[in-house]
């Protein structure tokens, strides 16, 4: 069983975007925004920092947090044509919520400190009733996160501080989840879990120009890891929100890529 297809054109591009999807757990779209809407972005990504982009004596931290932007860039950044048929590929047309900001951002420097964020996890989106504040959780339908993406706002080389991912761990994924039912775990929870599960996949790194976005599985395990560089590296990492939830059995068979995908790693075929 295939995807559904939820676009009338029947492109080869479109056709191998979704493979690799399926195979690797993430795609990469070249462009996806232009480099002056990047620009744009980075300037005012480095007025919320305090730092002077020219000083690099200036960059006090390791990791630099930005709560959500939503000025007009960043809304263009995330509402590009190839975003958006990107998106009706992987999770269904009519299956995700348009974004207007983006959020959060992890802006790293180069550092002598080492960063306490960089172990291997999949994302949490939602807090169950009872959860301590900051413990999102993650379920086997991926609750309330079609997709995690990764917007860069800058040159990021296999010297800046890029993502780590592991490649086609999500597929190895959806066995840790199925034990926890619909409330899920908590990223902390998962986190030594899914590392273990997918320590046999290869690495990537999440390296690119600004206006890349990396498209990827909610269940992808990726890590960061410490900045010893010279450049700084921004960087946001949303979700694709969905408008209905994943559903994992569908009378008709039109499974998303993002569900199919599921459903193959709970089948095994990893």
């Amino acid at each position: 069983m295939r995807p559904a297809r939820r676009v009338p054109d029947d492109d080869p591009m479109d056709d191998e975007l979704v493979e690799r999807f399926l195979e690797d757990g993430f795609v990469r779209i070249e462009g996806a925004f232009p480099p002056r809407v990047a620009q744009h972005c980075a300037s005012l990504l480095w007025r919320e920092t305090g730092y002077d982009p020219e000083d690099p004596a200036s960059w006090k931290d390791p990791v630099v947090w930005v709560a959500d932007m939503a000025q007009g860039p960043f809304a263009a950044a995330v509402n590009s044509a190839a975003l958006h048929e990107a998106f009706d590929l992987l999770v269904g047309e009519n299956r995700w919520h348009s974004r207007y900001s983006l959020g959060s951002f992890p802006l790293r420097f180069p550092h002598k400190e080492e960063p306490d964020d960089a172990g291997w996890h999949i994302e949490g989106s939602y807090l169950p009733d009872g959860a301590p504040a900051g413990r999102y959780h993650t379920n086997l339908r991926s609750r309330d996160r079609a997709l995690l993406m990764l917007f860069l706002f800058s040159e990021v080389t296999e010297t800046d501080a890029p993502t780590r991912i592991r490649v086609g761990s999500h597929l190895d994924v959806p066995q840790v989840l199925e034990p926890y039912g619909e409330q899920g775990a908590s990223f902390v929870e998962l986190g030594p879990k899914v590392d273990l599960a997918s320590a046999h996949r290869p690495l990537a790194h999440a390296t690119g120009s600004p206006g890349d976005v990396y498209l990827c599985h909610p269940f992808l395990v990726h890590a960061a890891q410490p900045h010893h560089g010279t450049r700084h590296r921004f960087m946001a990492q949303p979700p694709l929100l969905p408008s209905e939830q994943l559903r994992l059995e569908r009378p008709d068979g039109d499974y998303s890529a993002v569900e199919f995908a599921i459903r193959r790693g709970l089948a095994g075929k990893n």
